[in-house]
């Protein structure tokens, strides 16, 4: 997709059908979530059986057919610029983030290479510049940090690729893409909690130059709230594809209300097109089905009816390379051949049964429970999340502290107010009072119904960032944790600007054991 300037800153037959849903129920009975068996088929076994087999596969997180064994992704560490590939624990099942773990530690690391388990060397390694460029060296696009952005799939450890803005990939040579008004399709899951207004987080097939070569050039997964192209229903933010020049919901340039807003925390998100004819598909990745959206003809304008994509790989960028996106990438595909409904039904199961996971279950962050949240850095210890008065800090809390302060240091868990998928705090002694966030400072404020502060008073849990407990991060600030600094809370980045932003001793202050409530 082409980044207008001004929006910049803001941000088939019946019997492959039979075997596609046998393989989907004997991978529900194989891979639980919670469980780290093996699948006996992964998502392009199934699309194989269906009659449209994968064409690149990529991700970060799992292998996507049942016996492959191979390398998943590449890191590069900081400290000396050593390079190391990350695998599966065994053929078919999920990444060994161990190896990662053990690379990187003492150092940083990104992310150089997301390697392709198609068998046709589609990999996506950093973005070269094009009609517009990235941020590093040359014009390139920056390398997603390693470690961003935590998670587990099937009870294991394991890391998706975090797409700041200026983050992008890409492959400009592939091998069996669909070109021109040939059918294809493609999934992935996203995190659907992280995303943006800006141009344009996406997935899928674009232009071999870098440049945007007029409409009907690209067809690829958008994500994001960006209404610069088009809109579905809501706020966003929402599934749409990017047929360049334009954000597509429907048939309509525009809005189309059919397309809805959708934000789950594992989302998986489908598009898929051959001649006249595409669809655009959608569904909670944790549990359920996919949902249908949208499926007809082309867009009602000129340039999309033949199509003319060129069959090039982008992630995390426009077709152009606008870098002004943001998003969390875990895995996904593309295929020779338009999929049948029955087939991405059975690829949904797949992903469903794979056991996507914040990493922070069982933690006690469970809507209407009562918790307080202690710090887990060594200094501090005996200190909880706390208010006084308005401001929130951190207090040192036991059995001898007053009744008020003991409530003044517990938090009623909610259904975040800015997206079911996390959560909000309530405080424990001044009904309808929660943390949010303002100028990256928290503070106790009573809400007033506004979206602004529906976002800015949700969190959403990941497993702690030092191994321990859960760390909460910002709704709309994405790449922000909650951090105590200097005895205040604040949303903070790993390294930025700003004093409380600093690198030093990070992963400890943004991770929180959860604990009973001070106050019952």
């Amino acid at each position: 997709m082409a980044r207008h300037p001004r929006f910049f800153a803001h941000p088939r037959s019946a019997l492959p059908a039979v075997a596609v849903v046998i393989g989907a129920l004997v991978t529900s009975l194989l891979v639980g979530a919670g469980t780290s068996q093996a699948a006996t088929q992964g998502p392009c076994d199934l699309y194989a059986a269906g009659g449209s087999p994968c064409v690149a596969a990529h991700s970060t997180t799992r292998a996507l057919y049942g016996s492959y064994n191979g390398p998943l992704y590449q890191v590069r560490r900081a400290s000396d610029n050593a390079t190391r590939d990350v695998g599966p624990l065994s053929a078919g099942g999920v990444a060994n983030a161990s190896t990662q773990d053990s690379f990187c530690a003492g150092t940083t690391c990104l992310i150089t290479v997301i390697y392709d388990q198609s068998g046709r060397n589609n990999r996506l390694t950093q973005a070269p510049p094009g009609g517009f460029s990235g941020p590093a060296a040359g014009g390139y696009d920056n390398l997603a940090n390693a470690t961003a952005a935590p998670i587990t799939v099937g009870g294991h450890k394991a890391y998706g690729v975090y797409v700041a803005p200026g983050t992008g990939y890409r492959n400009n040579n592939t091998n069996g893409i669909a070109t021109g008004d040939q059918p294809e399709g493609m999934y992935a899951v996203f995190d659907g909690t992280h995303y943006n207004g800006g141009c344009c987080f996406d997935y899928g097939n674009a232009e071999t130059n870098s440049r945007d070569n007029g409409n009907g050039t690209m067809e690829a997964i958008y994500f994001g709230n960006s209404r610069s192209w088009g809109s579905g229903a809501g706020n966003g933010p929402w599934i749409m594809a990017d047929l360049e020049n334009g954000l597509f919901s429907g048939v309509n340039v525009g809005n189309n209300a059919n397309d809805p807003s959708i934000s789950h925390r594992f989302l998986t998100a489908v598009v898929k097109g051959g001649p006249n004819r595409w669809a655009i598909r959608g569904g909670n990745g944790q549990s359920g089905g996919l949902s249908t959206f949208y499926d007809g003809v082309r867009p009602n304008a000129s340039g999309y009816n033949p199509m003319k994509k060129e069959g090039a790989i982008i992630l995390g960028i426009g077709g152009d390379n606008s870098v002004g996106a943001r998003g969390t990438f875990y895995e996904g595909v593309m295929t020779s051949g338009y999929p049948s409904d029955s087939t991405e039904n059975a690829v949904q199961a797949n992903i469903t049964a794979a056991g996507y996971a914040t990493g922070s279950g069982g933690t006690g962050l469970t809507p209407g429970s009562s918790v307080s949240l202690r710090a887990t850095t060594a200094c501090c210890t005996d200190r909880y999340i706390h208010h006084t008065g308005t401001t929130v800090d951190t207090a040192v809390i036991g059995n001898g502290s007053s009744a008020t302060e003991k409530g003044n240091a517990s938090w009623i868990v909610r259904t975040g107010l800015g997206n079911s998928s996390c959560v909000s705090f309530e405080s424990k002694n001044t009904s309808g009072q929660y943390l949010r966030h303002q100028n990256y400072q928290l503070y106790l404020q009573s809400g007033d119904g506004s979206s602004l502060f529906a976002q800015d008073a949700t969190f959403c849990p990941e497993a702690g960032r030092n191994a321990q407990g859960v760390s909460l991060r910002s709704l709309n600030f994405a790449d922000r944790y909650v951090r105590h600094y200097n005895n205040l809370v604040y949303i903070a980045a790993n390294g930025g600007t700003n004093a409380f932003d600093n690198s030093n001793a990070y992963a400890d202050d943004v991770s929180w054991l959860v604990s009973s409530p001070w106050s019952p």
